[in-house]
């Protein structure tokens, strides 16, 4: 699978000397920044194909409209706080609520309701949810899928009823039955938790008061953008020796002994560690291994204004429907207030579910919440953007062989891990920030 190294060589001509290079300028390339400036690196170059800061966290704006290409809400317990202080007086505080609109038409919570999901199903569907959970339990010897683990818990009729079916093929790319187990086994545990007895139990009592203890706020990004947020952080590693490459064309990683040489931008820039947090396959490329390719998702946001009524009451929404294809939308206007008397959204499609098109995703978009009831009035597309490699499609034993070319990278002396690095799917800045510093202490 994997090519031989690039052969080593007597390279000379490099132009400049780090201590370290990181590839990738993302929460997890900023964190590695930090971490080797704390171990006492004092000459660190951080670089990125991207010409800003902060990786995949993108917004996009149109007069008085920010919008982001996703959804991201920070915590102001995060331990990215603990790299970056300055950050947090620049998020705002939020108080956002989620929900997702179900097959049966009716916007409810989020993940699963019992209400609606199952005290709606009636007797019938009591009967038809509890057989086949208890078929899974008694006849499913193995769980291979991330369908077969959801349907060992909830039941492949629930599965259906809730949506939640849709739903993964919707995020993941890939039918839920070619979605690895590996994920499902480390992303999908919120199921086997909801799905428990003691907490559906729970979720049909009264809820009780309770002594409230100290909780975590949450947080968005600045109005002014995601430049204005990471500005903080760039200064920070500036100011202990890091430099930024960014808008960078990289094209060749070599090796010479113990010295890495990164021809970039046509220079040569030669350093003693290379940490990748880059698409593994692209770092692998640069580094002249034949691997096969890791696929991933590329992501089409559509950013609507709109002046009306749009239905719902969540700042978040899920489609767990069976038709539509987009997957999640996010009212920034409820955030950051009305721009020209008009709420203001963001809508996330897999762009390969329709060509990749910007006028398909928003037609798709349009007939599917007309039939649901959704934003009656004045609905206006202000853009659109293609993100490629938003996160990885694991399906096909892509896992085993994205830990393959890790293997390889780490042989050449080259550490790479994070979402891209690590090919691992990590949902959170607190997520990212943890496994970097793991990585890093080893």
């Amino acid at each position: 699978m994997l090519g031989m190294e690039a052969a080593a060589r007597n390279l000379t001509g490099a132009t400049e000397h780090y201590e370290a290079i990181v590839l990738g300028a993302g929460i997890t390339g900023l964190v590695s920044a930090s971490v080797l400036l704390a171990q006492g690196c004092r000459r660190i170059l951080v670089a990125d194909t991207y010409n800003h800061v902060g990786g995949n966290h993108i917004d996009w704006s149109t007069g008085d409209y920010t919008f982001d290409a996703g959804s991201f809400i920070f915590q102001d317990d995060s331990p990215l706080l603990r790299h970056f202080p300055e950050l947090l007086p620049r998020y705002m505080v939020i108080f956002p609520d989620w929900g997702r609109l179900n097959p049966q038409g009716v916007v409810t919570s989020y993940p699963i309701s019992v209400k609606d999901d199952i005290l709606g199903a009636g007797p019938m569907g009591w009967i038809r949810i509890f057989s086949s959970v208890l078929y899974a339990r008694l006849f499913q010897r193995k769980i291979r899928n991330a369908k077969e683990f959801a349907r060992y818990w909830i039941g492949g009729y629930l599965l259906h009823r809730s949506g939640l079916e849709s739903y993964m093929k919707r995020f993941y790319g890939v039918p839920p039955d070619e979605i690895d187990i590996q994920l499902a086994q480390k992303r999908m545990l919120w199921i086997s938790e909801h799905a428990s007895v003691a907490n559906l139990v729970r979720r049909l009592l009264p809820p009780r008061r309770q002594q409230k203890g100290p909780t975590n706020q949450q947080l968005i990004r600045p109005k002014q953008g995601f430049s204005h947020l990471y500005k903080a952080a760039t200064e920070r590693l500036e100011q202990g020796g890091a430099t930024f490459l960014l808008g960078a064309t990289f094209q060749t990683l070599e090796r010479n002994e113990k010295t890495f040489f990164l021809h970039v931008n046509d220079r040569t820039i030669s350093s003693d560690r290379v940490i990748s947090t880059i698409p593994v396959n692209h770092v692998g490329a640069m580094c002249g291994f034949k691997s096969e390719q890791l696929s991933s998702v590329t992501l089409l946001s559509l950013f609507f204004s709109f002046s009306g009524q749009r239905g719902f009451t969540q700042s978040i929404l899920y489609n767990f429907s069976h038709q539509g294809a987009w997957k999640r939308l996010t009212m920034h206007s409820d955030f950051y207030g009305h721009a020209n008397g008009r709420d203001y959204f963001a809508v996330e499609v897999i762009a390969a579910d329709v060509d990749f098109s910007a006028e398909l995703g928003e037609q798709n978009f349009r007939n599917h919440v007309q039939a649901a009831g959704l934003f009656d009035g004045d609905l206006k597309l202000e853009g659109s953007m293609l993100l490629e490699n938003a996160y990885p499609i694991y399906s096909k034993q892509s896992g085993a062989r994205a830990a393959e070319t890790i293997r390889a990278l780490e042989h050449f002396g080259i550490e790479s891990f994070g979402r891209q690095g690590g090919f691992d799917y990590q949902p959170t800045a607190r997520v990212s920030t943890i496994e970097a510093e793991t990585a890093l202490s080893r």
